[in-house]
């Protein structure tokens, strides 16, 4: 049985007549996957023509470049937890183990502009600490969090409105804070401010994060929200327009397609598609339990489950074991990897990185995040002291980094 790394390069996509993919079980707690599948029988015994899954390179390599920027807000989560402010090097093993320890003292090496070390002179041990451009930047955080928490509230709610009981284990949204959004102490820093909207009761013995109250305002997906400022919402598009070669679609149920530059759609596969596109769905907002998973409505309407859960986070991206992690709560397929992979369009599934991960593409331009909160700003400002300029924002001008 192939991994996911061998299995998304090789993969046949799946038609009506091609394959049947089999889940031995649902995502791994690693993230990776282990799946099988099987060739129809084509006539005359010739070999069925493969389809490739085919790779979006600019997404991959999104994760090669969070590789170099999760070290160093890793490094100065650690100086900033210490009373002085710094921390000695002999302490970092402790702190985060021998392996990694020394993944951070390249780090520390590589980006003098960040951290500076200082000791090792007069019997006085060795030490870093940020340099006073670094700690100029990372001031700005608070101001970056205090912007962030009427975001983070919000999309808290949206998040509980969709699980089928309005309630979700803390501990699975402790699980996804980092893609979130939200403080390491968020339970006491933000749940309490809130009880008009959130409490906290125990179920089964397990502490969950309840709604309090239903707001319909907020019961608007992201992808209804584009639609609207599109004029599209509400317009049914008469019969005769057609879906375009890039499978996309101006109606008001439709979703945002964006194939990788490889795939060529036939004609088949774009009728099947505009009648997909075209189909009504229910809102990812009312209760999965009033919905048949077998009916083909509902089964649209679990890909707009999906794409909402990816709109909520700040990346728009959420690994393969996150996902899993919300089957119950939203009522996800057992069968999650092949509807990710049949709707390629809309979703990317990438094996970079340690974890699978999967990406909302229509967020996506290349490598750059189209839309970023105050936190993502504030995060392209302080990498960017390091002068990696690809990870800096288009909102950020090369003068604010030198004041």
């Amino acid at each position: 049985m192939p991994r996911l790394c061998q299995f998304l390069k090789h993969f046949v996509l799946p038609s009506r007549e091609i394959l049947e993919l089999s889940f031995l079980g649902p995502f791994e707690n690693s993230g990776s996957m282990w799946v099988s599948f099987k060739r129809s029988i084509s006539s005359g015994g010739r070999r069925p023509k493969k389809k490739i899954y085919h790779r979006v390179y600019e997404l991959d390599r999104v994760m090669d470049l969070q590789k170099k920027p999760s070290l160093i807000f890793h490094l100065k989560s650690i100086i900033q937890s210490e009373k002085h402010q710094s921390v000695l090097l002999r302490d970092l093993e402790k702190q985060v183990g021998f392996v990694h320890k020394w993944n951070l003292m390249g780090v520390i090496e590589k980006y003098p502009s960040i951290f500076y070390v200082g000791g090792g002179a007069n019997g006085k041990p060795p030490f870093v600490m940020l340099t006073q451009k670094a700690v100029k930047v990372a001031c700005e955080e608070d101001e970056a969090r205090h912007l962030m928490e009427p975001i983070l509230v919000k999309n808290l709610r949206k998040l509980l409105m969709i699980s089928v009981d309005c309630r979700v284990p803390l501990e699975k949204i402790e699980f996804i804070e980092n893609e979130l959004g939200l403080p390491p102490d968020f339970k006491q820093s933000v749940i309490p401010k809130y009880p008009q909207y959130f409490s906290v009761k125990d179920v089964n013995g397990k502490a969950c994060l309840h709604l309090e109250n239903w707001d319909s305002s907020l019961a608007v997906t992201n992808r209804e929200e584009r639609l609207a400022n599109q004029g599209v919402l509400g317009v049914n598009p008469p019969r005769k327009v057609r879906i375009s070669k890039d499978g996309n679609f101006l109606g008001p149920h439709a979703f945002k397609m964006c194939f990788a530059a490889g795939f060529r759609p036939n004609m088949s596969y774009l009728s099947e598609l505009e009648k997909w596109q075209r189909m009504e769905f229910p809102s990812p907002y009312l209760n999965a339990r009033r919905f048949d998973i077998a009916d083909p409505k509902a089964r649209k309407r679990v890909v707009g489950v999906l794409h909402e859960l990816l709109s909520l986070t700040i990346e728009k991206r959420l690994t393969s074991a996150q996902l899993d992690a919300f089957h119950s709560e939203f009522m996800l397929p057992s069968r999650l990897l092949l509807c990710l992979v049949k709707h390629h369009g809309i979703f990317y599934i990438t094996n970079k990185g340690a974890r699978g991960t999967v990406f909302l593409k229509e967020a996506y331009d290349g490598t750059r995040l189209k839309d970023k909160c105050p936190l993502l700003l504030f995060y392209d400002k302080f990498v960017a002291l390091c002068g990696r300029r690809e990870m800096l924002s288009n909102d950020i001008s090369s003068s604010e980094l030198l004041t």
